[in-house]
Parts: structure tokens; C-alpha cells; sequence
């Protein structure tokens, strides 16, 4: 029996079989991974954010249990937005039942529905918006060019929105990647509320395209950070969800070694996926760990798990574990 807190105790003693049993061998598996030395991605897709997993994701970054983050433009601004109007969200436990013409009336009034969260526009993306538009301004007129985290990240570190935090930052994972200057990629960040609200500025010409960095180059500076960084073992994935937050980065492994032709650069090294996807016909998101193999993103000894459960609940309850709560 593990020596560790009351969540992790419980964990080992009641999820024996399943999916249950899946979570506690992935969650050995990663302490595993860590206790080895070696470095772990953490990829959030989905609405992780507003789900606030910065309850638990904040304390992993804290100490040092995830040194690489691929998250979508989404996760990257709802964790400051949570941060910043949290008193103004409206929860909805009956969203399932809602008509069409209830849906509209939340438009009108400004709560853009996420499951049974809404997120307040005029207190969350617009709040976000102008403090957003004068990093991006005062980097154009230097003539410097960002990636889009590293201008949340320069936010955040500025303290301009101090006064603004309706929580406790310790539970923003967004503050804590910020203030160690985290590694990340944002892919399809243009896929956003900011990325969309950054286009209408170029659209109207206050703003410049270029001064925003692009995926092309996100992923030229990960091929970089993956060779500096896997030593001979490689790096762990541990991908929460689908999409491009971990169809994007795990693509680095197979591109270094095909379109590159470097021999010495070691598989993914640690795989995970928690996913409420079902293996079906061309289902990426669905599929086994197995089919990665095929790809080039994992090697016949790398070890695989997949939770097939919901998230939100998994995710925390593995951090808890990492942790030793």
C-alpha cells in the first residue's frame, strides 16, 4: 500500500479493475517516469480550463512534474479568464434541457455556453481583449515578434491584472507556467476568442500578422527543444482529450526522424491519453496507442496507457496521485 495521502490511498485501494485500474497504472507510470528523470509533456484539450484544472495542473507545474505544456488557444486565455471574471460565470446544471430559444436569450445576454458553464463576454473576453491588444501593440511598435503564450505569459508577469484576480492565483496553472516561463506550444491558437479577436485587428490593419509567431514556427522551435531535451530516453506524453493539442506535438518525434533524418533521437518515451473518444473507423482520437507505433511516434518498449472516461475527473485524480495527495 502506497504511503501517500488520503486520494492516493483510496485510488489504490478502490480502483482495481477497468478503467479505474487504467488510471492507477498510468499514474504509477508516470511517477515512474519522473522518478527516472526524464521530462513529461502534458497536453489539454476540450475546455480544461474553465473545468478549472488549474486546481491541481497548477500544483504539478509547481513542482516540477510536467517541464512542457501543448495546450489549445482556448485552455491558454479561459484559465486567465476563470482567473480574472470567475464571480461573473453562470453555471447551468439543466443545460441539457435547454430550448433553442434559451440558448439565445444567454446570447443576448452575453453568456457563451460551454456544457453547463457560461463564460461572461463583457467581464471575460473583453476584459482580456484590452489588456491583451496593448502587449500586442507595444511589441509590434518595438518590432519584436512573440508566440501567443509568450504574450499571455508577459501579461500575466507584468502584474497589470492583480487588482483584476476574482481567485486565488495559486489555483491559476496559467500564473505558475507563467512565472517559471513554462515551455509550450499553442497550436491552431488562430482556433480562439483571442486568436479571432487578434485577426479582427489585422483585418482592420492596427495590427500586423507577422508580430504574432505561427504554428510552422511553433513547431520548428519544438523540434529544437525535443532533441536539447529527450536525452536517450526520451520524453513522456501524457495527453489529456484529443486534437491538435496532442496531434500537433507528438508529430515532432516522427518528423525529426523521417523528414529530418536524425537517427539518434529517441521515441516518446511515456504515453497517456485520457479520452471519452471510442475506437471507430478513422477515428485518430479513438484510436489504440498501438496505432502510433505505425507513425513513428512510439516504439514497441514505450509504455501505453489509455483511460477511456471523462477528463474532468480523471485528470484531477491522476494529478492527486503524481502528487501524493
Amino acid at each position: 500500500m502506497s504511503q501517500n495521502g488520503p486520494i492516493s490511498t483510496f485510488i489504490e485501494k478502490h480502483y482495481l479493475h477497468f478503467n479505474s485500474a487504467a488510471l492507477v497504472d498510468a499514474a504509477k507510470g508516470y511517477k515512474k517516469h519522473i522518478a527516472e528523470g526524464k521530462k513529461m509533456m502534458v497536453t489539454l484539450a476540450g475546455a480544461m480550463s474553465t473545468a478549472e484544472l488549474g486546481l491541481s495542473f497548477a500544483e504539478m507545474i509547481r513542482q516540477d512534474k510536467v517541464q512542457i505544456i501543448s495546450c489549445t488557444g482556448a485552455n491558454l486565455e479561459e484559465d486567465i479568464m476563470n482567473l480574472v471574471a470567475h464571480s461573473h460565470y453562470k453555471r447551468i446544471p439543466n443545460y441539457r434541457d435547454l430550448t433553442p430559444e434559451q440558448e439565445w436569450d444567454l446570447l443576448q445576454n452575453h453568456l457563451n455556453r460551454v456544457t453547463d458553464t457560461c463564460i461572461p463576454e463583457e467581464e471575460a473576453f473583453r476584459k482580456l481583449q484590452k489588456h491583451l491588444y496593448k502587449v500586442w501593440k507595444d511589441a509590434e511598435d518595438k518590432g519584436e515578434r512573440l508566440f501567443p503564450h509568450e504574450f499571455m505569459f508577459r501579461m500575466l508577469n507584468s502584474g497589470d491584472l492583480k487588482e483584476e484576480y476574482e481567485i486565488d492565483p495559486k489555483n491559476s496553472w496559467m500564473i505558475a507556467a507563467a512565472e517559471r516561463n513554462m515551455p509550450m506550444v499553442v497550436p491552431g491558437w488562430e482556433d480562439s476568442t483571442m486568436g479571432n479577436i487578434f485577426a479582427s485587428y489585422v483585418f482592420t490593419g492596427e495590427l500586423k500578422a507577422s508580430t504574432m509567431k505561427s504554428g510552422i514556427e511553433y513547431m520548428a522551435w519544438l523540434a529544437d527543444w525535443y532533441i536539447k531535451n529527450s536525452g536517450k530516453d526520451g520524453i513522456g506524453f501524457f495527453q489529456i482529450g484529443g486534437g491538435i493539442a496532442g496531434d500537433f506535438p507528438i508529430c515532432v518525434v516522427p518528423m525529426l526522424h523521417q523528414d529530418l533524418e536524425k537517427d539518434n533521437v529517441p521515441f516518446w518515451s511515456y504515453f497517456c491519453q485520457i479520452s471519452d473518444s471510442t475506437t471507430s473507423y478513422g477515428s485518430y482520437s479513438g484510436a489504440v496507442p498501438n496505432e502510433k507505433i505505425t507513425w513513428g511516434k512510439l516504439s514497441i518498449e514505450t509504455p501505453k496507457f489509455i483511460v477511456e472516461s471523462d477528463a474532468t475527473i480523471v485528470a484531477p485524480l491522476m494529478f492527486a496521485y503524481v502528487l501524493g495527495w
